[in-house]
């Protein structure tokens, strides 16, 4: 129990991530590193590891851009369907363990809780669909919305003057460090990195930020 890395009573607004924030982020890796180089090997009669090698050079250099957070995109590129294909896997979906009851705490605490992701839409909205977590929050904001990603300004910018609110009163919650980085030089007063977004993978060490494995580590409160 780690009540002391938030001053709650200092918090209006919960921002919070989705993806290995509150859902588990193996999802995602399985996603990427197994299931789209198998489709894609299999689209084009390649072997999984030449498909591997095509795709890792688009991977790693469009990574924290927007287009990286794209499903058209790599649909474009791939000549699948990325929706699609991630429907095909929704089974394995699923909330890091106590998001739910977290969620909960927050809306009976009064607090507004917002989601800000960097997913596009495509993608939220099946997490969403198959976690049954929408009616937990009071606005949902998508970094494609904003025409730039969490780790850039012109997202911030941008979030605060479509949906104002008060960032000194406002805590923020991302497993990735540049999101964070972006997060804290707009001004948010606290953010908190989530040390172990994917349940298949130990725990990270993290001394850049105030730092949880999950968010229910931050109950009561």
């Amino acid at each position: 129990m780690k009540p002391q890395l938030v001053d709650w009573n200092r918090v209006d607004w919960v921002l919070l991530d989705m993806d290995g924030t509150l859902l588990d982020l193996a999802y995602d890796n399985y996603f990427w590193r197994e299931y789209v180089p198998q489709a894609y090997a299999s689209a084009q009669g390649l072997s999984v590891e030449a498909a591997r090698a095509h795709l890792e050079p688009h991977f790693t250099s469009l990574q924290h851009t927007l287009p990286w957070y794209c499903t058209d995109h790599w649909s474009r590129l791939t000549g699948l369907s990325m929706a699609g294909l991630k429907r095909e896997i929704r089974h394995r979906i699923r909330a890091l363990e106590g998001t739910e009851d977290f969620l909960k705490a927050l809306r009976a605490a009064g607090k507004q809780v917002w989601l800000a992701t960097n997913a596009h839409r495509d993608s939220w909205s099946l997490k969403l669909e198959q976690t049954g977590l929408a009616p937990y929050f009071d606005r949902i904001v998508c970094s494609h919305d904003f025409g730039a990603p969490k780790e850039s300004p012109e997202f911030w910018n941008g979030l605060m003057e479509r949906h104002p609110f008060e960032r000194e009163r406002a805590l923020f919650a991302d497993d990735s460090l540049p999101v964070l980085r972006a997060a804290q030089a707009f001004g948010i007063a606290q953010v908190l990195a989530i040390a172990h977004p994917d349940s298949s993978q130990p725990p990270r060490t993290i001394t850049e930020f105030a730092a949880v494995n999950r968010l229910p580590e931050l109950m009561p409160f």
